[in-house]
């Protein structure tokens, strides 16, 4: 098996950010930001950011198949691969593409390698704090190369803090989870990017969240970053996270007691 150029990416990613993204943060002009799904706002940053990647990671890793989420949009047949035994490349060029666009500073730049339809590395650049996220499957999670461990969490749902991420559910699912609310710490919307969204969990800022839709360069990166920092990440049903898997729905937890918790608590709200 090829070796994992982790050491390469991070570096890479920072300067793309630099060059394409940074410099229009809240100068985007008319013409640069595009609807390209009902709700769903792509711009120019995110477009030149992941071709600049692609070329990158072809270059790291020249056997793997590469799936950008813009190249997806345009071309869904490329997540097929991802069900294969095949290496590929996943890249978020610019998550929180929203809060990019309305100047908000919660977005990131993120990268997954999946084997086998399972992450096996990944990288999360934030540029406006300098802070990049790298996980390797039972290697750890790093912060700025810095190693690390979720503290210990609550054992009670009236102490736990999480994000339920509402903008795809029902209105019933809404009401329903304004007034669970009530019961837990806090529960709040969340910050619509994952890649700033995970590592909360790995901070002890909150101790879950639930995501309802699954595009696979959302979450590959963050969910491997929690597990090999000591987290819980499942599906909705109770079942394992893997990219190459169809369906909605995920709660990751600081633990398996937490997402054990949250579920139970959350389910009839959400079920």
């Amino acid at each position: 098996m090829p070796t994992i150029p982790t050491d390469d990416i991070i570096p890479a990613l920072a300067a793309i950010a630099d060059e394409v993204i940074l410099p229009r943060f809240r100068a985007l002009r008319d013409g640069e930001v595009e609807e390209k799904s009902p709700g769903e706002l792509v711009t120019i940053a995110d477009r030149e950011a992941e071709v600049r990647v692609a070329d990158v990671l072809r270059g790291l890793r020249p056997d793997a198949t590469v799936i950008g989420e813009e190249a997806a949009a345009a071309d869904p047949g490329l997540l097929n691969a991802l069900k294969t035994d095949g290496a590929c490349w996943l890249i978020d060029p610019l998550d929180g593409t929203q809060n990019f666009v309305s100047g908000r500073p919660e977005f990131a730049v993120m990268v997954a390698l999946v084997e086998a339809g399972h992450t096996v590395a990944s990288w999360m650049w934030c540029p406006l704090d300098r802070v990049g996220y790298v996980a390797e499957r039972r290697a750890g999670a790093f912060r700025n190369g810095v190693r690390q461990y979720i503290p210990p969490a609550p054992n009670t749902v009236s102490e736990l803090r999480g994000a339920v991420l509402g903008k795809f559910l029902t209105p019933r699912q809404r009401t329903s989870i304004a007034e669970v609310a009530t019961r837990f710490g806090k529960i709040g919307p969340g910050q619509y990017c994952a890649g700033v969204e995970y590592p909360l969990i790995v901070a002890g800022s909150q101790e879950f969240v639930r995501f309802h839709r699954l595009l696979p360069w959302d979450h590959a990166p963050g969910t491997l970053y929690i597990e090999e920092a000591g987290g819980c990440v499942r599906r909705w049903d109770g079942t394992p996270y893997s990219p190459g898997r169809d369906g909605a729905s995920l709660l990751a937890a600081a633990n398996a007691t937490v997402w054990r918790l949250v579920r139970e608590e959350l389910g009839p709200a959400l079920d």
